[in-house]
Formats: C-alpha cells, structure tokens, sequence
C-alpha cells in the first residue's frame, strides 16, 4: 500500500460525568497555519460529533460535547491531514496558559515527490498479554484473537493510517504454538499469527526483523515466521536463512518514489547458535559496520531511496551507545536517506545529522513491560522530497495496559520533555504543532521567546509541580524574592528540582481510551473513581469500613533509579473520619524474583502521619527519605491506610508522585542543570515554606 485515505474517525471516549450535573459544549478555540507560518483558510475540522471550518486568518472554534478526551482531525486539500487528540484536563489548563488558544496546528503541503512516513517502537504481542500478572484479565483471549489485537492497537490506528508508508519494529517470532527447537537465552518471544492481521488493520505497512528476538526458536520459528509474513499484506526485510538473504532490502514504490527498506540487528549474541544469519543457520540481519556500508551502498547505486532500521545500545539508557551512532552515522555518509533505531526499550533523542534525521531509540510501541519509563513512546512522522529530509513530527504516546495511546497531560509532558532535552543535547531543536513535537529541515537555531508563568503553595506544601505544555522551553531563570515569613520579615529560601517516577500520578487519564492504568497498587474492591480532585477532575476513592487496613501505591518497582538520592513521595490526601497512614519504601534485590520480592522483601517504614477528618479541603502529604544505596535492582512506594476510631471512611487520593531530587537546593536565580535529569524536572521544591508565588522564566 503505498497511499492511503483518512480514517475518518475518532476513539472518543467515555462523556465526563463531572459533580452530577450536565456542563455546556466546551469551546476550542484554534489557528491552522502552513510550514511558512501563514494562515490556511477553509481547513476542515472535525470531532465525533462537531466540526468547523477555518476562516481566512486561519482561526477556527468547535464548540465540543464535554468529553474525557477530544481528538481533533485537521484535512484540506492538497495538503496532509493531522489527528491531534487531547483530554479536556489539558485543554482547560492549557487555555490559561496560552491566552484561551491552542498552540498553533502546522499542515504539510503535499507534492508529486513528497513522501511521508510513519514509524513506531517495539512491538510484540506474547507473554502478559495473554497471562497478566496478579490475576488480571487478559488482553488477548484465544476465542477471540484477531478482536483482541486489533484492540491492542486501535488507537493508533487513526495516526498510522494517514502516512504513505507506516513501519514498526516485529520484535517477536510469529507461531500458532510455541516451537521445539529454543535458543539457548533467557528471554525468548512468540506472538499469534493474528498480530499480524491487527498490525495491517491499524495502517502498518512494514516491519522489520533485525533484531534480537527474530531468532528466538532458532529455525523453526523463523520459518514459521517467514511464512506467515509471506502470506500477510505486510512487507519486510532484515531476516533470512542465510546472511546474503538477511541482508536483502525490501524494494517498495510510494508514491513516485523508489525505497529500500534494510534492517539489521547491531550484536551477534552471547551464545552458540548465534541471533544472527550466517552460512550455517538463519537469523537477523548483522548490523557491523562492514555489512551496513555495503548493503547501503548496493542500494544507492541503483538510485534507491535508502531507509536503514538498526536495532542496538543498551536498554533504559539516555542515550545511544558509540558503536551505534557511528554505525548509523555511517550509514546516511554511505547515502541512506534516513536511520531509525531501537531496542532500549526507551525513548532517546533525535539528531539532524548534515540534514538528515537519526532517531536513536523509538522505544516501546506494543510491549508489555512494566517499568515506569517504558510505557512513554510516541510515533515518528517522516517527511521526505526525493529522499532528502524535510521535516519531522512527533506523535506523544502512552502505553496504557501494553496499548499505546495518544499521550495528554503530564504523560504528554513526559515524553516530549525528554525528547526535547535529548535532542537539545545533539543541537536538534523540536518546536510545537498543537500537542506535537516538529523538527524542520536545517533548523539548529535555538529559541530567544522567553515565557514568564507563576507557581503558587497550596498552604503547608512546599513542594509543588511545575506548568505543563512548555516542554519545548527549558528553565532559564527563578524567581523567589521577596519571600516573607508570616510576620513580614524577609526569608531567604532555597529551591531544587525534581522528575517524577510514577506515570499518571494526577489520575486525569486513569479511565481514558476504554482502559483503566494498571499500575497503581489498592483493594478494586473499595476503589472507585472520583469525579473531582485536587487539581483537576480525577481523583481516587478508597472506601474503609470498621476498623481496617489496606494498602495503596505502586504496583510495581521502578527499575531505574538514582541511587542514595534525597527523595520525597507527594500526594493530596482527604479524609472523612481519623486515619493514619505509613509510608514504606520496598526493594528488590538484585537476582530477585518479580514476586518473590514482591510478597517476600522487607518494607521500610518511612514515616506515619495521621489525618483528621476534612471533607471540604485536600490535606499536601509531602515525606521525605533517600532511596536504597545498594544492593537492589529496583524499588517502589507503598502507603497502608487504617482507620482509627472503627468508622467508615473515604479516603480521596490525588497527585500521588515519586520524586527524585535532581539538584541540591539552591537560590540561584539562574538554575544549574547538572545532568539530563534535571532538565527534564516536573517539580520544584523549597526549603521553607512560603505564603506568595514565585516567578519562572522559560527559554
């Protein structure tokens, strides 16, 4: 399929029920711009149920049904459309903050020889989806396969279905049962034919084999796999019974244009037989630096369009390792037009490379990995004329429950401001288009737009969260003075930085997209979700009956995280009878087993604090405590609740957050960011508390 018609729809989902009566349309209010930042007029914009027509400034307003989430379609002629999706928490926040405007929506003009792509992470559907951890239920049941994968994915299946051409990585040997023969390693995968059908459904045209895991059940599985691609409407390359054969590209006209997709893996493995094709046994695609040069050279000579897919680096890592970005370096020096890699199973940053583009790791896509930083992803759009870049665009997403969906809020924040910190440090700069990050052809320019905004504490916090939607800006300047103390005498305070470990830790997407987040620890049967909150429209409610405890926190360990580290866990906690609650920190030691630890490690008491009952106001919790210096891998927070005096109570959570400090207090006014952590802070933090704002300066 090289071209492909607009799914004209939308997965909106479920109406707020906010308090318990009805609210009017909501408002959105916009601009539509070209590349050269005119106005475009007579742009269709269309949700579920509403739609409106951009005037001749460009401007539009769609008057909206009160919704969870929104996902606007932009389309004109002769132009490439835009699906950009966002909650109505961040929309209301965002409209005060951007003077009641979205962030201008940027089209691409379509030419004869103008060629867009689509590009995802990591994908697999194997293992906890089919046997979810702690009782769940599964995600993909055998009497319904094919429903169930599709489901997977649905939500993304509007964003990969507009490009011309749209590739993932098929991390995974495809079976109807698993094979005999198994490769001697740790961690081997296999996923049902019917991904395969889900993946060509959600608009995905491509995939690549060369990778770690093509090679799982060594020629068994790779047959089987072969076979079912062969038969499927997918393409692909970067594997084979023999080298010469994993090393053969895939050959494919879009539009106008002749492409070569190659893909290769970046290590021959540990162990005997390797991952990696040779004259003895088939595999992945060997990604050295010999075999890249020569396969992209045999491509460019025949005047191909060259697209090199490299899978390599280490996993959870900032950024790439040497050996992977010469390789890919190389590549586009040998002539191939754009490299895309993977396998840290995070996301790292971008790189204009003499014009042309490297993305470093597209982390996850469809993966069932529980870590805190894996589910933070996005979709990478490519747009090529001729095969020399023109410009780039980065889709935010968040795999909720191992389903990828648009990110919002502060998941959406998580992942552009550390794609944007990334990409900064390699002189790649990513402005906005509405909700999205852009990259455009030769721009190495940094920004001199300075965007003041005031934070304000709540009353006995001193910790509070920075301002979303200014992940494209970093902080230049703080403001703290003047600073009184309640008798009006000058103070001097200190402030410091901080990231969160915990995803959607506000609870405002904790419903969305027809999944509920599965990452957070408690009783189901005393939760329910409020409609309300401490800082939004979400929050969660455990309900307490008699005198009785329960527990509440994160489900799983952080795998990466800064050892002896000042940490401080934030929540807002109401309550409507006497509670206290005891904060532990729990770890898992290295060589532990995932349950093992979880039912057998030792909690650590932080500290007890008690709560009186308040139904009207939100209690700031904010305890402090430095995270485990040795020993153990990985590590997670958990709070027991109990009723004291043997009444019912509803205990309301929200802003349930895990930071770790990044800098050292200080009260310098221009911040030092030490590392990329701190670049990427989501908290400010002081050492006294105070009773006015404070000032920050964005660049």
């Amino acid at each position: 399929m090289t071209t492909k018609t607009l799914v004209l729809f939308s997965f909106i989902t479920l109406f707020l029920s906010f308090a318990s009566h009805a609210r009017s349309p909501h408002n959105i209010i916009g601009t539509v711009i070209n590349e050269q930042k005119g106005p475009l007029d007579d742009v269709s914009i269309t949700i579920e149920n509403a739609s409106a027509i951009t005037n001749n400034k460009g401007h539009f307003l769609i008057k909206a049904p009160t919704a969870e989430t929104y996902q606007l379609i932009f389309s004109k002629a002769g132009y490439y459309p835009s699906i950009q999706t966002f909650s109505h928490f961040e929309l209301s926040n965002h409209a005060s903050l951007l003077n009641s405007k979205l962030t201008e929506v940027i089209l691409v003009k379509k030419n004869k020889n103008r060629v867009m792509l689509a590009f995802g992470g990591d994908v697999m559907m194997a293992r906890r989806y089919y046997k979810p951890h702690f009782n769940a239920t599964p995600i993909i049941n055998e009497q319904t396969k094919l429903a169930d994968s599709k489901g997977v994915i649905q939500h993304i299946k509007p964003y990969m279905s507009i490009a011309d051409y749209a590739s993932v990585n098929l991390e995974t040997q495809i079976s109807k049962s698993m094979p005999k023969q198994k490769a001697p390693k740790s961690i081997v995968f296999y996923s049902q034919p019917e991904i395969l059908d889900a993946l060509s459904w959600a608009g995905v045209d491509y995939v690549t084999l060369g990778n770690n895991h093509t090679y799982d059940y060594m020629n068994e599985g790779l047959s089987s796999s072969l076979d079912f691609l062969q038969k499927s409407k997918l393409d692909f390359s970067g594997a084979g019974f023999d080298e010469p054969q994993a090393l053969k590209a895939h050959h494919q006209k879009i539009s106008n244009s002749e492409f070569s997709m190659l893909g290769y893996v970046g290590w021959e493995g540990r162990v005997i037989p390797t991952q990696t094709a040779n004259s003895e046994h088939g595999g992945a695609a060997f990604g050295s630096m010999k075999n890249i040069l020569e396969s992209v050279n045999k491509e460019t000579a025949q005047n191909k369009i060259t697209i090199a897919q490299y899978h390599g680096s280490l996993e959870y890592e900032n950024n790439p390792t040497m050996v992977t970005e010469q390789r890919l370096k190389s590549a586009l020096d040998a002539g191939a037009s754009l490299a895309i890699a993977h396998h840290p199973h995070v996301t790292q940053g971008i790189e204009l490379y003499n014009n042309k583009l490297i993305a470093y790791s597209m982390g996850n896509l469809v993966f069932d990995q529980y870590f805190p930083s894996t589910p933070l992803s996005f979709i990478l759009y490519v747009w090529l004329d001729q095969g020399k870049f023109h410009r780039a665009e980065i889709v935010p997403l968040y795999l909720k429950a191992f389903r990828p969906s648009p990110a919002t809020g502060i998941n959406r924040d998580k992942v552009m401001k550390r794609l944007s910190v990334l990409s900064k440090q390699r002189n790649t700069h990513i402005n906005q288009s509405g909700g999205h990050g852009v990259i455009v052809e030769n721009d190495t320019s940094k920004t001199t737009d300075f965007q003041s905004v005031k934070v304000s504490f709540d009353k006995n916090e001193k910790v509070t969260q920075l301002p979303l939607f200014l992940w494209h800006k970093q902080l230049s300047k703080i403001d703290l003075s003047p600073q009184k103390n309640t008798d009006s005498t000058p103070k001097a305070v200190n402030y410091r930085l901080g990231t969160n470990l915990i995803n959607g830790s506000d609870f405002e997407s904790f419903n969305y997209f027809e999944n509920s987040e599965q990452s957070w620890l408690f009783d189901e049967k005393i939760m329910s979700l409020n409609h309300y909150g401490a800082s939004g429209y979400k929050s969660l409610a455990l309900t307490l009956k008699g005198q009785q405890k329960t527990m509440f926190g994160m489900k799983y360990f952080a795998r990466v995280y800064a050892r002896s580290n000042p940490m401080t866990i934030k929540a807002k906690i109401k309550t409507s009878s006497l509670i206290k609650i005891r904060f532990y920190w729990q770890g898992r030691k290295k060589g532990q087993k995932l349950f093992t630890a979880l039912q057998e490690s030792k909690k650590h008491l932080i500290k007890e604090v008690t709560l009186t009952p308040n139904k009207s106001s939100w209690k700031s919790i904010e305890v402090d405590f430095n995270s485990p210096r040795y020993g153990y891998k990985s590590y997670r927070v958990i709070a027991e609740i109990e009723t004291i005096n043997g009444k019912k109570s509803q205990v309301d959570i929200d802003d349930f957050s895990l930071i770790e400090w990044q800098t050292a207090f200080s009260r310098l006014a221009s911040p030092q960011l030490p590392n990329l952590k701190s670049k990427q802070a989501q908290f400010i933090g002081l050492d006294k508390e105070i009773t006015n704002s404070i000032e920050l300066q964005y660049q």
